[in-house]
């Protein structure tokens, strides 16, 4: 992969020009999931959140482009093995714009119990993939010398731990995305610890329930997710879960807003999807992102939110006994409401039927209206059309007298004009001669000024290196700056530096990302640390250089850049 697959991806970084216009992170964007399919979220909440034993499906369309589009596809099967562990098998699609992920994931979660409020719960997700381009529709011309690549599959194992700590109603988990991963085609490691995704996160379940749901609940989640190479994601749902059906509500600094919600049927089958749109200024102007969750319980159907109980009653309730006498209390109490609520309907009807009566008369009325103010708009119509062609007559009036006037003017300005031609052609004649000898003397001085130009220019040039050689920066409060002496071939002068990598992957996307936003970015590799440093221009003094950091390179680039300064020998 990397003898073929590099160069492949440097060719087309160079030549394509229709992928993704913003930057997409690298993660798997599953941070809406809060009711189903929580285990991709944090593997320890496979134990209670993906509501074993259950087949729970989600997708999610990135920015609902048609080409080349961030989609990620997850299919879990979950099932408890006792009260203390579950585990879960699942396949999985995930295209991060610039690779294709597809493989399968494992999960295993076991929680202690330390005392009758406290548990501590840890989970694993292994990940085994196969990765390749996201887009390979780039051909290479057959007229261009440059060798025919075909680009290759990695297979990578990846490997993602968990942990929750639970006190009572409260929770707090970390977890890793890729904390140890291998590439088996590479024979090494796939990612440096620099690029490794971390999570954090809190919430707490506020029990709701009524006589009709015990178990409903709503619970608010705070999470801090590390990214590499771009700003932490830090993000709020908040879950209002039922038996019979669930919304939610989060936020993301970079992903947006979003809303979803769905539905349980038969208390087996749930239902839901929900949308996300851009508020960040990088990704305001995408489309919104769509999601779709379903899942099936497979246990039986009393048992579907066992585990909640479990969670929200530390002791177990006894059942109530309800006497015979009590019933037929309830019955009769059932049987008044229902005939109060008949009672109701049946007011509510007539009054329905009151006001379409009323609100058909309103609409005769105004049909009548209308049709009185179309007779009147047609009698302003006829007199403004009047007008109109009276206007339109004094107009072509007005205009021939005024062409006749213009006619006689010109000819008294034609005979005027004769009468000066005749004496400007002796004057022309004498002009002439002395326009060809101011000819050749200005002539003669420009060749005299362009001598002086350029002597002028090249004293110039000197000053201007010298001046670069000897100008003393003094960085300001707060301002990132680099100088070095003599740094390999490099030309002396100010480097604008967008990033620096020290994986050559990732560097490569990064080349291609800016490239494909119009940029013309370029690089170079220090002796020193062997890092690829991608700069936008370089610039012959420090105020040239700190006027384009300040301007976001006149607005071209809006990220973070730093000033890299080269002295000559």
């Amino acid at each position: 992969m990397a003898k073929l697959g590099t160069p492949f991806l440097i060719i087309a970084t160079f030549f394509f020009a229709h992928s993704q216009e913003v930057s997409l992170p690298v993660d798997f964007r599953q941070h809406n999931l809060t009711e189903y399919n929580s285990s991709f979220f944090n593997p320890a909440f496979s134990l209670d959140r993906n509501n074993p034993q259950s087949v729970s499906l989600w997708t999610r369309w990135q920015w609902q482009s048609i080409d080349a589009d961030p989609t990620t596809l997850f299919l879990n099967y979950t099932r408890k093995i006792n009260e203390s562990s579950a585990a879960s098998v699942a396949f999985f699609q995930h295209n991060t714009g610039i690779f294709f992920n597809t493989g399968g994931i494992l999960n295993y979660a076991q929680e202690i119990k330390l005392n009758s409020l406290i548990r501590l719960g840890f989970g694993l997700n292994l990940f085994g993939f196969q990765q390749e381009l996201a887009d390979d529709r780039f051909q290479i011309d057959p007229d261009l010398p440059l060798p025919v690549l075909q680009p290759s599959t990695d297979f990578i194992l990846q490997l993602a731990p968990g942990i929750r700590l639970s006190v009572e109603n409260f929770s707090f988990g970390l977890a890793s995305e890729n904390l140890l991963d291998y590439n088996f085609t590479d024979k090494g490691r796939n990612t440096v610890p620099a690029d490794k995704i971390y999570m954090g996160m809190v919430s707490y379940d506020i029990p709701i329930g009524i006589s009709s749901d015990p178990t409903a609940f709503l619970r608010p989640l705070l999470y801090l997710r590390t990214i590499p190479e771009l700003d932490n994601q830090v993000g709020l749902n908040v879950l209002l879960s039922k038996t019979t059906y669930w919304a939610q509500m989060g936020y993301n600094n970079f992903y947006g807003i979003s809303l979803g919600g769905g539905g349980t049927f038969f208390k087996r089958f749930s239902v839901g999807a929900l949308v996300e749109f851009g508020t960040n200024s990088v990704v305001s102007s995408q489309d919104p992102s769509f999601e779709i969750v379903a899942s099936y319980f497979i246990g039986k159907p009393e048992e579907r939110r066992k585990i909640r109980v479990l969670e929200e009653e530390e002791e177990p309730k006894q059942e109530e006994l309800i006497t015979e006498e009590k019933a037929k209390e309830e019955i009769k109490k059932a049987e008044a409401i229902a005939k109060e609520e008949e009672a109701a309907e049946r007011a509510r009807q007539k009054q329905a039927k009151k006001e379409a009566r009323e609100l058909a008369a309103q609409e005769k009325e105004l049909a009548k209206q209308k049709r009185r103010d179309s007779i009147d708009t047609a009698k302003r119509e006829r007199e403004a059309l009047a007008e109109a062609t009276r206007l339109e007559e004094e107009r072509k009036k007005a205009a021939i007298e005024q062409a006749k006037k213009e006619e006689d003017l010109a000819k008294a300005r034609d005979e005027q004009q004769r009468k000066l031609d005749s004496i400007n052609d002796a004057r022309r004649a004498e002009a002439l001669a002395a326009v060809q000898k101011l000819r050749q003397q200005k002539e003669k001085d420009s060749l005299e000024k362009i001598k002086t130009a350029e002597a002028e220019a090249a004293q110039q040039l000197e000053q201007n290196e010298v001046a670069q050689q000897e100008e003393q920066v003094r960085p300001r409060a707060g301002e990132k700056y680099e100088e070095v002496r003599a740094e390999g071939d490099l030309e002396p002068g100010y480097y604008l530096i967008t990033n620096v990598f020290g994986t050559k992957k990732y560097y490569e996307a990064f080349m291609k990302d800016l490239q494909n936003k119009g940029l013309a970015p370029k690089s170079f590799v220090r002796a020193r640390n062997n890092y690829n440093y991608v700069y936008l221009e370089r610039y012959n003094t420090m105020n040239e250089a700190r006027n384009a950091r300040d301007s976001n390179f006149n607005g071209k680039y809006p990220d973070k850049t730093w000033i890299f300064r080269v002295v000559g020998k």
